[in-house]
């Protein structure tokens, strides 16, 4: 049986191939040729054949209406031309490549995002890069290192703040700006105060603990 179907199906691409008629194969056989084809053009060439002109065009793009702007993160001069409408936060994590603040929302909703501008804690994904040229910005990176880690991230190892760990940099950095805010002592004060960093987790009862183990050594 499974015999007679193949002779039957050659029979059926002859006669196809004598009437000039398209069948399922012949379509595949030439898909197959014209992707061999494509291959072979420029555009798919091997970066090594390309000349150097090429290699020119195909990785520089110019952004029109491209704006200068120096970022000072973490104490380190940053001189780029960004597209006017980059947010704060795209610029960080795609054009510096400094991807320990996170794109949570992108909405400003969740604090993610946070980062310190002048000291004073910003959700970096409702500010542009351009408008703030020569500011002091600090990320998660900024705040500490592993071998030398801020009193926050140790109470936050210390109370076992955090779970999934996606919104830790954003509540670290809020947590280490309100240190320096007007806030009251209580669990409500701090709630209250960290209400614009979610933690999906919820560690929100351990956030606290060691928010309040910082702020009572202080």
């Amino acid at each position: 049986m499974a015999e007679k179907n193949r002779e039957d199906s050659s029979d059926m691409q002859r006669r196809a191939d004598k009437a000039g008629g398209v069948t399922r194969r012949s379509f595949l056989r030439h898909l197959g040729a014209a992707g061999i084809a494509a291959a072979a053009l420029p555009g798919g060439a091997n970066s090594k054949d390309m000349t150097s002109e090429e290699k020119t065009l195909d990785t520089v793009v110019p952004i029109a209406g491209a704006m200068p702007v120096t970022l000072v993160i973490n104490k380190k001069k940053h001189a780029l031309k960004v597209d006017p409408r980059t947010t704060l936060l795209d610029c960080i994590r795609e054009n510096l490549a400094i991807t320990g603040t996170k794109k949570g929302c992108d909405h400003g909703q969740c604090g993610a995002c946070t980062v310190h501008v002048n000291g004073r804690r910003v959700n970096s994904c409702l500010t542009l890069a351009v408008m703030h040229d020569g500011d002091e910005i600090t990320t998660i990176e900024g705040l500490g290192q592993p071998d030398n880690l801020h009193p926050l991230q140790s109470a936050f190892i210390d109370c076992d703040a955090y779970q999934c760990g996606y919104c830790t940099s954003g509540q670290l950095m809020s947590a280490a700006a309100l240190l320096n805010e007007p806030c009251g002592h209580s669990v409500d004060d701090i709630r209250e105060a960290m209400s614009g960093n979610i933690c999906r987790c919820g560690a929100y009862p351990n956030i606290i603990a060691a928010i309040q183990q910082v702020r009572a050594k202080a």
